[in-house]
């Protein structure tokens, strides 16, 4: 009599988890899609920046705001800085970058 009241016990509680479990399989494929990834920019760097260049490296618009672009230039820079074991090529770009969007262009490029 105990064995049979375990058995059932047993099915009762399979049924309950196999039910739960298609439930949650339901509730998650009917989740609208997220993000998964950022794609970023596969390309090299040009010989001479441009604005859409510029903005690709900093990660805002081309016409955004002067506070913008510089909050997305401390923002990469913090990640990419030379004394924080960053490249100086890469802090090089990223500065002229930051001059390009805000029309302070120098005259050959980076300095690599």
């Amino acid at each position: 009599m105990v064995t049979a009241l375990i058995g059932g016990a047993a099915v009762a509680a399979a049924a309950y988890a196999g039910r739960y479990g298609i439930q949650a399989w339901q509730a998650f494929k009917a989740r609208p899609p997220t993000a998964r990834l950022r794609n970023f920019y596969e390309g090299g760097f040009q010989p001479t920046m441009t604005r859409r260049e510029a903005a690709l490296i900093l990660g805002v618009r081309e016409s955004v705001p002067i506070t913008k672009v510089r909050e997305a230039h401390r923002r990469v820079m913090v990640a990419n800085h030379p004394d924080a074991g960053g490249s100086h090529y890469l802090a090089s770009k990223i500065n002229e970058a930051k001059d390009t969007l805000l029309g302070k262009t120098r005259g050959g490029g980076s300095a690599f």
